[in-house]
């Protein structure tokens, strides 16, 4: 579900995981360091404003059903699947080792680019090598409802997150640097400025993907390396659009969020997969789980060459699998 990518996810399109077509879209962007921790929401925005109208704009209802038709339209063709793959989705451990290469050693755009394609050359290895602390955040636009349940969500699969990985992943209220922005069309403004707050340093490429989202991109994740090493992860914002239905909301926090933590890349041979733009599966899968494994796995250290890391990969996917096939 993800398709342009700065890990977004187009039409179906979300780490810049542009992911428009007539597939969902999402991707992942991964911008040059960073040396500025992430600013605190000032209490401003959270004060009601007398201004905001009642009830949603025109554009923002127009998108919510035409998120929804498109939804409808995908489930009509079997796709959004949610079993996390079966007895009709084998792969083998050889298989498991190759996409996770295509994955985890290679870029969908450009870093720093913005939405301009990666060089099709293999990378190193990126991840967090500190705690991950998540947050979500929503707009004003955004209903109880959706904010309660989504909530609920997010926290949910933080805590599959930390399990699958091993790593420190939690949700937090405060001292975020994973910040899940949960916004509509008519939360345009305060998403801007959001994430200026939160990376006053952020590039005219990348902020101007938050500022003129295209339709087609459904979610997104920005993820910035540290001062210190461009392999490390040290933010990530994360932008999901609230006029999705809710099975494209919770698909957008499984492939962004996972995204973020470092499978930046898609491919059209992963299956079962949700790291592929073909729209089968909207949450992750068991092929995913193990993708997370891997990623942090000991054994693996951040910024690790994919030459030097290919025998790992290899070892890894067999003892998850079970077989050499």
């Amino acid at each position: 579900m993800r398709r342009l990518a700065p890990r977004f996810r187009r039409a179906r399109a979300t780490g810049m995981a542009l992911s428009g077509l007539a597939l969902l879209t999402s991707c992942q962007l991964i911008e040059q360091p960073s040396s500025l921790k992430p600013q605190a929401r000032p209490a401003s925005l959270s004060q009601p404003r007398p201004t905001v109208p009642e009830g949603p704009s025109a554009e923002s209802e127009f998108l919510r059903q035409y998120y929804a038709s498109f939804q409808a339209d995908l489930l009509t063709q079997g796709l959004l699947r949610q079993d996390g793959g079966g007895a009709d989705t084998p792969f083998t451990a050889r298989e498991l080792a190759r996409n996770f290469e295509q994955i985890a050693f290679y870029d969908e755009y450009a870093r720093g680019g913005g939405l301009r394609s990666g060089n099709g050359a293999p990378s190193f290895l990126r991840r967090w090598p500190g705690p991950v602390r998540i947050t979500a955040e929503f707009g004003d636009s955004v209903p109880k409802r959706i904010r309660d349940k989504d909530n609920s969500t997010i926290r949910g699969y933080t805590s599959r997150l930390a399990r699958l990985t091993g790593h420190s992943i939690s949700y937090v209220n405060s001292g975020a640097n994973f910040h899940v922005l949960v916004m509509g069309e008519d939360d345009r403004d305060d998403v801007v400025k959001r994430v200026q707050e939160l990376v006053p340093n952020i590039s005219a490429g990348s902020l101007g993907i938050f500022r003129r989202l295209p339709r087609t991109i459904h979610c997104l994740v920005v993820a910035f390396s540290t001062e210190d090493s461009d392999a490390a992860y040290g933010q990530a914002i994360a932008l999901v659009r609230a006029e999705h239905p809710d099975l494209i909301r919770r698909s957008c926090y499984h492939e962004e969020m996972a995204q973020g933590l470092g499978l930046a890349n898609d491919s059209p041979q992963a299956r079962p997969s949700i790291f592929n733009d073909d729209d089968e599966f909207a949450l992750l899968t068991t092929h995913d789980e193990m993708l997370l494994k891997m990623l942090y796995d000991p054994h693996l250290t951040v910024g690790m060459r994919l030459e030097e890391a290919r025998p790992i990969v290899a070892d890894l996917a067999r003892e998850l699998t079970g077989g050499d096939s």
